[in-house]
């Protein structure tokens, strides 16, 4: 005999205790103090942890539904950011599996004069009928933490929720993050 028990989902926390339990059902990078509400727009997160304990990255993941995602990578700085060279294996990877590059620029996705230069290079995988499937990777320095994302979805019927995402995520960073004094 089988017996199931039904729970609420919640979103996983990974390996090491990288992040807290914030207010709202948010996860607090207790490292940088950067803050994964349980939701951005449309986004629910789903796990939050460890995606390289040897260079003390971790991660906050998101879903919306049709498909649409969302990654955040914190990586602590040792010197000089280059998102491009810090996303190099992401974009192998993409390229790998027939990706093609379709977008590459240094754009200012947060609010204010002290915005941060934000690198992001846009990658379609694939069309269906009126719908371009794109990943878009992105990465800032802010302060002494590198903040990347990867942002799946299809244009042009998600692109407002992408956008809204990369936005929400760096304007969060800017004025969640720890600077080192």
């Amino acid at each position: 005999m089988a017996i199931f028990v039904a729970t609420g989902a919640r979103a996983q926390t990974l390996a090491g205790d990288t992040f807290a339990d914030g207010p709202n059902g948010a996860k607090v990078h207790v490292a940088s103090k950067f803050v994964c509400p349980a939701k951005i727009g449309l986004f629910e997160r789903d796990a939050v942890g460890e995606t390289d304990p040897e260079t003390g990255a971790d991660f906050c993941a998101y879903a919306a539904l049709d498909g649409v995602y969302g990654t955040i990578k914190l990586v602590p700085l040792h010197g000089p950011y280059d998102a491009k060279q810090s996303l190099a294996r992401d974009f192998g990877e993409q390229e790998g599996t027939g990706g093609k590059s379709i977008a590459e620029k240094q754009v200012t996705i947060a609010p204010g004069p002290q915005g941060p230069a934000v690198y992001t290079r846009t990658y379609e995988t694939a069309k269906l009928e009126d719908l371009h499937y794109r990943v878009q990777f992105a990465g800032a320095a802010i302060g002494s933490w590198a903040v990347e994302t990867i942002v799946e979805y299809a244009e042009p019927r998600d692109l407002p929720e992408a956008q809204d995402f990369l936005h929400t995520v760096y304007a969060s960073a800017q004025s969640d993050i720890v600077t080192p004094k």
